[in-house]
């Protein structure tokens, strides 16, 4: 499939971001201005490895780049934590960021067996 935007994944990711970057507007730029930027690449890596993986031709090459975008995900996870850890973001809404990020891990892993690594 060549149109990445039909993958669930993908949309997935693609909400993922826009959730970080609405909790990311919300928050004092002086306490994670620094997170912002690592988190808000995290998020945007994770739609474009899928995206930049659906256009190869061997499976090995898109099971590559949904490793990528798996790796963007427990990055972004991390970042969420350090959030949550310095209570920097209301908890509710680091809980949902934190749930979308779990279900879009366990969505590429799927999407990954069904590829030839």
């Amino acid at each position: 499939m060549k149109d990445f935007k039909r993958l669930l994944i993908w949309q997935k990711a693609m909400s993922i971001t826009d959730m970080v970057f609405d909790l990311y507007e919300d928050l004092p730029w002086q306490k994670a201005a620094e997170l912002k930027g690592q988190s808000t690449r995290a998020a945007i890596s994770i739609a474009s490895n899928i995206a930049e993986g659906n256009s190869r031709r061997s499976e090995k090459d898109k099971h590559r780049f949904m490793e990528i975008a798996l790796g963007s995900a427990f990055e972004l996870e991390t970042q969420s934590h350090v959030l949550m850890r310095r209570e920097w973001a209301p908890k509710e809404k680091v809980d949902a960021l934190l749930e979308a990020i779990d279900e879009e891990q366990k969505m590429l892993m799927a999407f990954m067996t069904k590829l030839v690594p």
